[in-house]
């Protein structure tokens, strides 16, 4: 694992996501109240005992390029050759940001060639899931690849916003196309295609080889999968690579989570009995920065009719949290939230430092870093008032409060400094 290099492609607008991304890159996106999107193929990276690894930013990167340095900086050691180093656009090839993902890693591609590696594992840094990158790299050095690319089925129906790939019996890719408009189904399975995860493996000296001639072709989007791959599949030795997942549930997970509605039902499976994806599995820990904050406090057992009693069901809880008073189901509250009395959240997702003021109820949300849901105010009963309020209402039904959406906004120093127990 000494000689592979990784580098993560965390420089994405994520415009579907808005306006959870108004304000921060999508891999920066809380997710599970504790982590945020990126920590796990960087978890995914240190479970895998690779420890050189370069996360490429772009669109509005203060907010994850301040978690990747409280969180994740720590854990390594410079002087024994580890790093996550965060690196911004900085035109030292062309004046202009990146143009696509191949692009990306072009204009970095001295940064890359200092380090010396032999392969070069590339990354999304938007997407959910476990998985042990030294089987891939394994795989990738027993067939003598130059590209290999990770593989997941997907339903036929679903496959048109990925890379569809068509394999011979040995596991070689023939045929490749970005996101076809009718993408061919695997040989024997009519139902299902063989989807690109958009994670590659590139013999190092190869991908600069690639990458300069990519960057001198006028017509080329400057893709992996749009350009890359398809050129280069006729005359080199390209495979696909079954993902092989470390979750340890029967169905492989993978998500990738750029719309409100697909990010709200991955967070939602989290609170159920039996969710997909374990993260309380101690085999594949999940890293992430925690701050020094209480443990979750649950106040009020009043009895009686408008007793009033802090409680939570079905629902993660995160440190620095009280419920006081009121009553929250089937919901993700993050750290520092308030619950306050008589109010009720059910079905929702609170970023950090949530204020849900006295008998406010809010339902089938998600409610933004710092807002202060104002006593009384119903959200998600009405979609025609939450939008007349100008919150985003997804199509499947869900409100979304932005940070600068017309509520009252506290700020972390506020936050800190205020103790709403009412």
């Amino acid at each position: 694992m000494n000689d592979a290099l990784v580098v993560v492609l965390a420089g994405g607008k994520g415009s579907r996501l808005e306006p959870l991304t108004r304000d921060r890159a999508k891999p920066a996106v809380p997710f599970g109240g504790a982590y945020r999107i990126i920590d796990f193929p960087l978890s995914n990276c240190l479970n895998s005992q690779l420890r050189k690894i370069l996360v490429l930013t772009q669109y509005k990167a203060m907010s994850l390029d301040r978690h990747i340095s409280l969180g994740w900086r720590g854990l390594l050691c410079r002087e024994l050759g580890e790093f996550i180093d965060i690196v911004p656009p900085q035109q030292r090839i062309d004046e202009h940001w990146y143009q696509g993902t191949a692009d990306a890693v072009y204009q970095n591609i001295y940064t890359i060639e200092k380090e010396r590696p032999r392969h070069v594992l590339i990354l999304a840094g938007d997407h959910v899931y476990k998985m042990n990158y030294r089987h891939l790299l394994q795989f990738h050095d027993q067939r003598e690849a130059d590209v290999t690319i990770a593989a997941l089925r997907f339903a036929v129906a679903d496959a048109q916003q990925f890379g569809v790939m068509q394999v011979d019996t040995s596991g070689r890719v023939v045929g490749f196309e970005e996101k076809p408009a009718e993408p061919k189904s695997i040989p024997g399975d009519p139902d299902h295609a063989l989807c690109s995860m958009g994670i590659y493996v590139f013999s190092a000296r190869f991908l600069f080889d690639q990458l300069c001639y990519d960057a001198t072709q006028k017509d080329s989007a400057h893709d992996f999968g749009r350009d890359i791959i398809p050129s280069i599949i006729d005359s080199c030795r390209v495979f696909a690579y079954p993902f092989r997942d470390e979750n340890r549930k029967a169905d492989a997970y993978w998500r990738d989570v750029g719309t409100l509605d697909a990010y709200y039902e991955a967070n939602m499976d989290l609170v159920s009995v039996d969710p997909q994806l374990n993260i309380y599995d101690q085999h594949w820990p999940l890293r992430t920065y925690l701050p020094m904050l209480p443990p979750p406090k649950f106040v009020f057992a009043e009895r009686g009719e408008h007793a009033r009693r802090g409680e939570a069901h079905d629902s993660l809880v995160c440190q620095g949290s009280i419920i006081s008073g009121g009553r929250v189901t089937g919901s993700i509250v993050g750290s520092h939230c308030r619950v306050n009395s008589h109010a009720y959240v059910e079905s929702s997702i609170l970023f950090d430092g949530v204020d849900i003021a006295r008998g406010a109820s809010v339902r089938r949300a998600i409610v933004d870093k710092g807002v202060r849901i104002p006593s009384g105010m119903e959200v998600g009963y009405d979609h025609e008032k939450d939008r007349q309020r100008g919150f985003a209402v997804s199509r499947g039904g869900v409100v979304v409060i932005g940070k600068a959406d017309g509520l009252e906004y506290f700020t972390d120093e506020q936050e800190a400094a205020t103790e709403r127990v009412i």
